[in-house]
């Protein structure tokens, strides 16, 4: 997906888990950071900005706190809700996580990562069928080809005993 901020053109994948595939992060995360200048609450552009950071275990509070403000203005996209349940994920508030990542995954119940991301959460939180559940649903989804290892581990093992993933 193309789009733009004040004229400062932005190449949005067509899910946030896709911008971390982009070839150049630093200069992706530099046009953000600029198209923020212009625009400080544009929802999607404060999504994948989050969530790249998010996925790479950087800025936790400032990605949490443009997370809540994108969802306040785009709370039925699936994909922002699934950025502010990861982010919750990963600072270990996994209540947190089930809560919006169950609501990410009946807004866009198809997405192989928003089903792994609750598989994830679940697990967390003890509910260990209900994960494996999620998994097996991932992997029906047809998800990228390398995703598909660690979800197979993950059915297979569990995640490991440690906080975040």
């Amino acid at each position: 997906m193309r789009a733009s901020v004040q004229g400062i053109p932005l190449e949005l994948p067509a899910q946030p888990a896709d911008a971390e595939r982009m070839a150049d992060k630093a200069k992706r995360a530099a046009d953000f950071l600029k198209a923020l200048d212009f625009s400080p609450d544009q929802p999607y552009v404060l999504n994948y900005l989050a969530y790249s950071w998010v996925d790479r275990g950087e800025n936790f509070d400032r990605a949490l706190d443009m997370l809540n403000k994108a969802v306040e203005q785009k709370p039925e996209d699936g994909y922002i809700v699934d950025s502010l349940g990861w982010v919750y994920f990963r600072l270990g508030k996994f209540d947190k996580a089930v809560e919006n990542l169950e609501k990410a995954v009946e807004l866009v119940p198809e997405d192989a990562v928003i089903n792994d991301h609750l598989g994830d959460a679940y697990w967390r939180v003890g509910r260990h069928n209900e994960a494996r559940f999620q998994w097996q649903r991932a992997l029906n989804l047809k998800p990228d080809k390398d995703q598909v290892a660690p979800i197979e581990t993950k059915l297979d093992r569990g995640l490991p005993n440690s906080s975040g993933s």
